[in-house]
């Protein structure tokens, strides 16, 4: 079933070491913060829900990194640890709350292939940035979502993605689609409504 919107008042945060150990490659962050740019995001998409990322577990390194698009940077690869203690804009501590959540739909595959064709296309991404242009293009695909229309194509994301539409794309390529509307964009409240999507853990940011 979809992720209830009240899950981060009733699910009980844990610190950042126990819920380190619990992730796996291909795991879900969605974030629930409060900086301007997240709240354009909710009230564009009337949700609790701002932010998406995507973790990977790198066991020769002892990190759990995670890949993420943000704005004025693009594509980025930061250590959990970092993730959950400020934003891309350097806001500390994280002003809101993250919840783990987990794929059905990775289990129930071999995770050795699959999990490095999703690695290839997120870790290939890192370091695209966005033009003027393309952050208009962003802009714009969040107002469509607010107003409920449907997405030209030519506003679509090619190399240039919010958060949502990024991580979404790392799933497709294990043939993993999350459900949208096909409206503005694809949300991060998208992810928590896909009922093959299971909240795992709330971390403390604080």
């Amino acid at each position: 079933m979809p992720i209830a919107p009240d899950v981060l008042t009733t699910l009980r945060s844990e610190p950042y070491e126990a819920v380190r150990d619990q992730v796996l490659d291909g795991d879900i962050l969605l974030c629930s913060a409060t900086d301007p740019f997240s709240r354009m995001i909710r009230w564009a998409t009337r949700s609790p829900w701002s932010h998406v990322a995507i973790a990977f577990r790198m066991e020769e390194i002892d990190r759990v990194m995670v890949l993420e698009c943000v704005a004025k940077i693009g594509v980025r690869a930061v250590p959990l640890s970092t993730f959950i203690a400020r934003t891309s804009g350097g806001i500390s501590p994280y002003p809101g709350r993250i919840l783990l959540a987990r794929h059905k739909g990775m289990s129930a595959k071999s995770r050795r292939r699959p999990m490095k064709r999703m690695a290839a296309f997120g870790f290939d991404r890192l370091g695209d940035r966005f033009s003027q242009a393309e952050a208009a293009k962003i802009a714009l695909r969040i107002l469509l979502g607010r107003l409920r229309r449907r997405l030209h194509p030519s506003l679509g994301p090619k190399h240039e993605f919010i958060c949502s539409e990024y991580v979404a794309r790392c799933l497709k390529a294990v043939d993993l689609e999350v459900p949208w509307d096909g409206k503005g964009f694809v949300a991060p409240a998208d992810f928590a409504c896909d009922p093959r999507i299971d909240a795992v853990a709330q971390i403390r940011t604080r």
